[in-house]
């Protein structure tokens, strides 16, 4: 996981390392981050799908003012993933077009 460690100018510390699924693939990152951030540190680029055109989004704006990183996150869609912080044992998802909740049998009724 390629992370910056020191910086001339701005100090910070990482939170305790921690696991979570991304598209059912085990990755790590630090705890209280933003899920993007541990997202970008494992290689990932590609976050969602635009709806109509199937484009690809990921990485933009970086403050929660945009939905280039719309994610499904615990079975939450459109969540923004560049200002949700990581816990353990997160499950992200890539979204695809404006996304859908998941429900089970039973609140399905």
């Amino acid at each position: 996981m390629d992370l910056i460690n020191s910086h001339p100018v701005l100090e910070f510390s990482h939170g305790e390392r921690v696991s979570f699924s991304f598209d059912g693939r085990s990755m790590d990152g630090f705890e209280g981050a933003p899920i993007a951030m541990a997202l970008h540190a494992n290689g990932l680029r590609i976050y969602r799908r635009t709806p109509k055109m199937r484009r690809a989004r990921g990485f933009f704006c970086a403050i929660g003012k945009c939905s280039s990183c719309f994610m499904v996150v615990d079975g939450v869609p459109n969540v923004r993933t560049c200002v949700t912080p990581l816990k353990r044992g997160m499950n992200v998802e890539t979204q695809e077009g404006h996304g859908s909740i998941k429900l089970t049998p039973d609140e399905a009724v």
